[in-house]
């Protein structure tokens, strides 16, 4: 697959998932502002992609701070975290990203501001590789759940380009095939932005794994008429009990697979975990701009003046999660004591 984000000298470039799959285009950000805006605007998207791209773009604004001084570098370091971590809420990777950066510059306040600079860049880059190490980690511990021929559901995009490369899900799915398995894919749509149908299935094609993709409303009809052997998706955030934000739809996906006695499997790193959000209570879900079902691009596609109402996330219980794959190995209930002991 191409990056999903890289270095390209001294700006950061990322491709525009806006225009794909029709169209590969390069979204180039030349200072901090650009990197916020692509995350903001689903230039960038994924929880771990945009995790990735905080931390890029924290490297990339700290080199703009004009002052050799650490109290006003660190001041200014410090506004432009908080624009990042207000950017998309529900993501967890977000903040945990921009967390690690800032304990860098605390790590560092006896040292040179040029070479804190040259540090953020350095571990903004050791995010990114260890994001793809843990991706490829967790498709090794979740194609142990896969059978040997299995048709999978999968929602929205959790694939190399919702990450810094390989994918959670799709990752799953993609060792599963390197491991002999025969897997064929079901993708649903994925309304308002449609990163199924655009996304995973192009990721999928790229990879020449057979997929065929539904429209959301017909997932529990495949599940009812037993086309559907597991579900598998990422995650935007798990608080510490197992409830699991992703994206919307992911929760009524989860009662239909258990209606229809079907394995509901959760893949995400362990910087999708919030720990200190209790449950799914606890985790803030993101409004968009009622445009985004309204309109596609700028043509009106509804009665004018019509109100709309733009979850970008739903939470879905862990009572119907069937297991959770991390890098670390998988998780089954309960879940509370097992997340704990992950961290441990």
């Amino acid at each position: 697959m191409i990056p999903t984000i890289e270095w390209h000298g001294n700006k950061v470039r990322m491709i525009d998932q806006r225009r794909l799959p029709l169209k590969v285009e390069w979204y180039v950000c030349a200072d901090y502002k650009g990197v916020r805006k692509g995350i903001e605007k689903m230039i960038i998207r994924g929880a771990p992609a945009i995790g990735v791209a905080a931390a890029m773009g924290l490297a990339l604004g700290a080199s703009s701070i004009k002052s050799g001084s650490y109290d006003e570098f660190n001041k200014h370091f410090m506004k432009m975290a908080d624009e990042f971590v207000r950017a998309r809420p529900t993501a967890v990777n977000l903040q945990w990203a921009v967390k690690r950066m800032a304990g860098i510059v605390e790590a560092c306040r006896d040292i040179p501001v040029k070479r804190i600079i040259e540090m953020l860049r350095m571990e903004s880059g050791k995010i990114l590789n260890e994001d793809i190490s843990i991706n490829k980690a967790i498709g090794r511990n979740g194609q142990t759940l896969i059978p040997e021929k299995a048709r999978i559901l999968t929602h929205c995009n959790a694939g190399s380009l919702a990450t810094g490369g390989y994918g959670t899900a799709l990752g799953v799915i993609r060792a599963a095939r390197e491991a002999g398995k025969e897997v064929e894919v079901l993708v649903d749509e994925t309304r308002p932005w449609l990163q199924g149908l655009r996304l995973t299935s192009f990721e999928l094609m790229e990879d020449r794994i057979p997929v065929h993709v539904i429209v959301d409303s017909a997932a529990g009809s495949f599940m009812r008429k037993r086309l559907v052997d597991l579900v598998i998706t990422g995650a935007d955030r798990i608080a510490a009990n197992g409830d699991v934000a992703n994206k919307i739809g992911t929760y009524q996906l989860a009662i239909l697979a258990r209606e229809n006695r079907i394995p509901f499997y959760v893949a995400a790193p362990l910087s999708s975990i919030d720990i200190a959000a209790r449950d799914g209570d606890m985790i803030p879900v993101e409004e968009r701009n009622p445009g985004e079902i309204t309109r596609i691009g700028r043509r009106l596609i509804c009665p004018p003046g019509v109100k709309a109402l733009n979850p970008a996330f739903d939470i879905t219980p862990a009572r119907y999660i069937t297991a959770i794959i991390t890098e670390k190995g998988i998780v089954i209930p309960p879940y509370k004591r097992k997340i704990k002991r992950l961290f441990r």
